[in-house]
């Protein structure tokens, strides 16, 4: 040990001797520089707490002035003396503390699960923010600490996104909520969310809805995909004519159908359990699948399951490129649903109702884009009154 006082030129000149020693400080009491056999020098402190001596490595020499080291061990000596907060015992927590990849992981494996369980989330939104931790959050933040995040972290995590808007705001929101359950799991500290207030990308709406035109093209792109893609194409036809979400056609089963009173229970809409009635084209379609021993899905897929998302997409995506069409996603057919209504003179409200809304909001968006058969009625009321006015 030696007992000569730190300098930055004792810290430059300091030799391996074959065995460590401590260079102790004269002015922090505690701090001292080791030098390993091998010649590595490290700031360490010495300190009793619980009636034991401890000594803890600060920080590795040469990337801190000699006044940093010493404010820095000053303050981490009066934490010990006025709060017993033992360094050394922090920076083993620190190191065996639950990273950004152990949050997701204890989300989609108890979190996830139990809300679905309880009906708070559906399978559909799980796929969803798996992909989101697959495909953005664990590459980037996931294998820092939880506590360590900063909102500046996050800031960087979404400025790399801002090709991609919409996906962007929707991962966003998830990391918001995984911090706000890490605040609940005590793996932060209360109110330090960092994704909360980031902000959002603006969206811009997608309008596209298909004429009378695209859906003749589609029907005979799915008619010849019939006999190769039975369940898909089937669920795909009940999409465009009811409005429903493709996830609460593809969960439909047989003991929530009745055919004879055209009605349908959904048990994972995103508005909560509801009926809905179904129009004759669609008991039709519905009446022509087969039931399966085991199977208690209307359109059935593989292993006593419904058939399934991925698979009804990429279906989907061979008829539009057969039919020509272009640019035409599953929810378009929706959206052309609840574009048409309004079109036929349906307020917001009873779109809503039909469409399985929870608020007006994008109700009156689809009133407000009703476009040629809203701006024909306009036309043809003005004239009316036109008419009238002239006697």
């Amino acid at each position: 040990m030696k007992s000569q006082g730190l300098t930055e030129r004792a810290i430059r000149d300091a030799k391996p001797t074959g065995k460590a020693y401590v260079i102790w400080d004269s002015k922090v009491e505690g701090l001292g520089l080791q030098v390993t056999p091998r010649g590595v020098k490290n700031f360490v402190v010495r300190y009793r707490t619980a009636g034991r001596r401890r000594q803890a490595i600060l920080a590795r020499a040469g990337g801190l002035t000699l006044a940093a080291v010493r404010a820095r061990a000053a303050d981490e000596l009066l934490k010990v003396r006025v709060d017993g907060a033992d360094l050394l015992q922090r920076q083993q927590d620190a190191v065996t503390a639950p990273t950004v990849a152990d949050l997701v992981e204890r989300f989609l494996t108890e979190t996830a699960p139990a809300r679905i369980e309880a009906r708070r989330m559906t399978a559909s939104t799980l796929i969803g923010y798996r992909n989101q931790c697959r495909r953005y959050i664990l590459p980037k933040l996931g294998k820092l600490k939880v506590a360590a995040v900063t909102r500046r972290d996050i800031e960087r995590f979404a400025e790399r996104m801002a090709s991609t808007p919409t996906m962007r705001n929707r991962t966003l929101a998830l990391l918001s909520r995984l911090f706000t359950l890490a605040e609940h799991w005590e793996w932060r500290s209360q109110r330090t969310n960092p994704a909360r207030g980031v902000d959002r990308a603006r969206e811009d709406a997608r309008d596209r809805t298909l004429s009378a035109a695209d859906f003749a093209a589609l029907a005979d792109a799915l008619e010849a995909l019939d006999a190769e893609q039975p369940a898909a194409v089937a669920a795909i036809r009940v999409t465009a004519m009811s409005g429903l979400r493709i996830s609460e056609v593809l969960s439909l089963a047989w003991q929530h159908v009745d055919l004879e009173t055209g009605r349908a229970v959904l048990t994972q809409s995103k508005t909560g359990r509801r009926v809905v009635p179904l129009a004759a084209p669609v008991v039709a379609i519905m009446s022509m699948q087969p039931r399966i021993h085991g199977n208690p899905f209307v359109f059935t897929g593989a292993r006593n399951a419904a058939v399934g998302y991925s698979h009804v997409r990429k279906v989907f995506k061979r008829a539009v490129a057969q039919a020509g069409i272009g640019d035409v996603r599953l929810h378009d057919l929706r959206r052309t649903v609840a574009t048409n209504l309004a079109g036929a003179g349906l307020g917001a409200f009873a779109i809503r109702d039909v469409l399985g809304h929870s608020t007006l909001a994008m109700s009156n968006r689809y009133v407000r884009m009703a476009g040629d058969a809203l701006t024909e009625a306009t036309e043809r009321a003005a004239a009316l009154t036109e008419a009238a006015m002239r006697g």
